[in-house]
């Protein structure tokens, strides 16, 4: 019987040296997922048939294609933000229930022609527009580790899925935290990746001005990385793109990195953190001055000083998506739907271009440090339900939440959130660790070193 839990990069040689056959694998998580999902709400839609499909396909490649799959008879989840021609793309949404997109997007097909087996569409909050996954069409996102909790948001499905052991990789997509968050509460792996790094072909442009992008969610730092590998790449002419890494990024688990210079960022003005967040970013902090790294406190607040035109910019890229019957969407969702089509051209393009500049000295202020520390939230996962208090507070509120994030998605840099233990109710606690701008490589070494230091490949939720 296979392990739920187990390694991306692990199942794969397991299916290469035919220890076990893709059907297998098939059946094993599709009964899981079957299993737990009514009580998780991680799936939005479960596609067995799809499943089964891709492992007879991969079951006729040939050895030599096989080698070059990297992701051959592993199982993962697209999120339903995501367009796929042949799986309804709801967007969390009831105005998008029954919506079919008239291609995949390029990412979709990477994923298929890596040799992965898809086991369906992960739960989003409609639109991806709150960073809880709850509301609209698509069920609660629960956590696994406490269900009556939230798995975080945008991609909650995602999160809960791979806390779950239901599949070994899944794609999330972060605007404003929507990898990071999840990856925190469910106490997992996530990366947001330069901005560029991932094509948004062919469906969509700069998406929220830049902010947005797909990434890797994985239980460890060497499956996020074999996946970034999967993700990774620009097509012609898309508005954004980095340049391509010197070696595969899978490859940079095995470097450890060199003496490095790491800032740490241990307050927000946006928000107050809790004892138990702030106290692991100390000892955190502790691990890397142990490995040989300076480390050193910073007096910057990138947050702060992005607020007022991220959150203008994410209002205004919720309110861009076409509603026939706003009646049908989430009010707490409508709010900011409603808020940013009041924005005028010339109000966003003077903010974003206000965001872009701010973000540049940002940027160059803390040029000096190879990476950055946070929290990746001031505090673990709320109750479900409790985040807005209201629909009309949900602006207010949501920088709170998101206050360490978002602020690199305005400047682009790949940021990681990372396990950092546990609070003394059970719940999981996030550690962002945030690299310059197009380097991955440095921040994929530095998250191994501390996964090998603060280990957390054994701990499972109770579930089971």
């Amino acid at each position: 019987m296979l392990n739920p839990y187990i390694e991306a990069w692990e199942l794969r040689e397991l299916v290469l040296k035919k220890e076990v056959r893709p059907r297998e694998v098939v059946e094993f998580f599709i009964a899981r997922t079957e299993s737990l999902n009514p009580r998780l709400g991680a799936f939005m839609t479960v596609t067995p048939e799809r499943a089964l499909a891709d492992a007879d396909r991969i079951e006729r490649l040939s050895d030599g294609e096989r080698r070059r799959s990297l992701m051959f008879g592993v199982p993962y989840s697209i999120k339903d933000l995501n367009w796929t021609k042949d799986i309804r793309t709801t967007m969390g949404s009831r105005n998008y229930e029954n919506y079919f997109a008239p291609v995949d997007e390029e990412i979709v097909v990477r994923m298929r022609k890596a040799g992965g087996i898809l086991l369906g569409k992960t739960t989003t909050p409609e639109f991806g527009a709150r960073p809880t996954t709850e509301g609209g069409l698509c069920p609660a996102a629960r956590n696994p580790w406490n269900l009556e909790h939230t798995a975080g948001g945008s991609s909650g499905g995602a999160g809960s899925a791979i806390a779950a052991g239901l599949g070994c990789l899944a794609q999330g997509s972060d605007g404003g935290g929507s990898i990071r968050i999840p990856s925190a509460c469910c106490g997992v792996v996530g990366l947001k990746p330069s901005r560029g790094r991932v094509t948004m072909a062919p469906a969509f442009g700069e998406a929220w001005a830049g902010f947005a992008t797909s990434g890797p969610m994985a239980r460890s730092v060497r499956d996020v990385a074999l996946f970034l590998d999967v993700l990774a790449g620009h097509v012609v002419g898309d508005p954004y793109w980095a340049p391509d890494p010197v070696a595969a990024f899978r490859t940079a688990v095995d470097i450890p990195p060199r003496h490095l210079r790491i800032a740490v960022l241990p307050k927000s003005a946006i928000t107050r953190g809790d004892s138990e967040s702030e106290a692991a970013l100390v000892s955190a902090a502790k691990v890397f001055e142990e490995l040989g790294h300076s480390v050193e406190a910073v007096n910057s607040d990138p947050g702060a000083r992005l607020k007022d035109s991220v959150m203008s910019l994410i209002t205004a890229g919720i309110g861009s998506v076409p509603v026939e019957r706003p009646e049908l969407v989430d009010p707490v969702v409508r709010f900011a739907w409603e808020m940013g089509r009041k924005m005028s051209a010339h109000q966003y393009i003077t903010t974003a271009a206000q965001m872009h500049n701010t973000a540049r000295e940002i940027v160059q202020e803390l040029s000096a440090y190879d990476a950055i520390l946070s929290p990746t939230l001031a505090r673990p996962a709320p109750k479900l339900g409790t985040m807005p208090s209201s629909p009309e507070r949900y602006l207010d509120e949501l920088p709170e939440w998101v206050a360490y994030t978002f602020a690199f998605n305005a400047t682009g840099q790949p940021a990681f959130s990372l396990p950092n233990g546990f609070n003394n109710a059970g719940l999981p606690i996030g550690l962002q660790i945030v690299g310059r701008q197009a380097d991955e490589v440095t921040i994929i070494g530095l998250a191994r070193q501390f996964e090998e230091a603060r280990p957390w490949r054994d701990k499972y939720p109770p579930l089971d």
